[in-house]
């Protein structure tokens, strides 16, 4: 696993002497595991000791989002919200126990029609739970804790338990997320939660922003919670009215 996880868009392809320096392991070892993946399909190999990603992983891929029906709705969603605000729009769902924090995974982003600045997280796979407003808004309304330690990317980040208690409880009162300059200095963030039949909460949906763009939150948070109506309206949650 730690080997595949080495592949990215920054790395599609390494050679076996470049993984065993990146993981301080004899190249003997790496070379039996890179042949076992390799006859898996996992890996294939592009030429003497270099390696990529293997066809297979699209069939795993494929069967994974197969299991999830409300990846089709949301994944639509989230293409809409990118094209109509211009913005890196994303899914991002919470992985892990009960009781940890957890790893904040992006399983999907679109930047259709995307314009201005670049912003963190265009290209991430796990994302600092702590310090994005998707995070944020999947560890509140789960109850779950900060990551401990939780790192330090900005002035802003967030890191005592006790403000994030009371920063949780507001949030879960809000049904939204917002960051600022929290995971990087001109990025700012926005998450409502996609929520399934039965009212579990099944992912974040959210758009990342310069900073600056956080002045137009509440036409950015009324698209978002529109959208987010849709797919669960689709997928038979029908939300409680507001009280009287």
């Amino acid at each position: 696993m730690r080997l595949l996880e080495l592949f990215d868009a920054d790395h599609t392809e390494w050679h076996l002497s470049d993984l065993a320096r990146t993981l301080g392991r004899p190249t003997s070892t790496l070379h039996e595991q890179l042949e076992a993946l390799t006859d898996t399909g996992l890996l294939t190999r592009v030429g003497r000791g270099r390696y990529r990603l293997g066809w297979r992983l699209l069939k795993l891929s494929s069967a994974l989002y197969g299991s999830l029906p409300w990846y089709a709705p949301a994944h639509a969603a989230m293409e809409r919200v990118a094209r109509g605000t211009h913005l890196l729009a994303f899914l991002c769902v919470l992985d892990g126990p009960p009781g940890e924090s957890g790893r904040l995974l992006c399983v999907a982003r679109s930047v259709q029609g995307r314009d201005g600045p670049p912003v963190a997280g265009e290209l991430d796979f796990e994302l600092p739970a702590h310090a994005t407003a998707s995070g944020k808004l999947l560890l509140a309304l789960a109850g779950r804790p900060l990551p401990s330690p939780a790192p330090v990317y900005t002035a802003q980040t967030l890191t005592d338990p006790a403000v994030w208690e009371t920063g949780a409880a507001a949030i879960r009162h809000a049904g939204h997320a917002e960051t600022a300059d929290e995971w990087a200095v001109g990025t700012g963030g926005l998450a409502v939660p996609l929520r399934g039949a039965g009212g579990e909460v099944l992912a974040a949906l959210g758009v990342s922003l310069p900073t600056a763009r956080l002045r137009g939150r509440e036409t950015l948070l009324a698209t978002l919670h529109a959208a987010a109506a849709e797919v669960e309206w689709e997928l038979g949650y029908r939300r409680p009215p507001p009280p009287r």
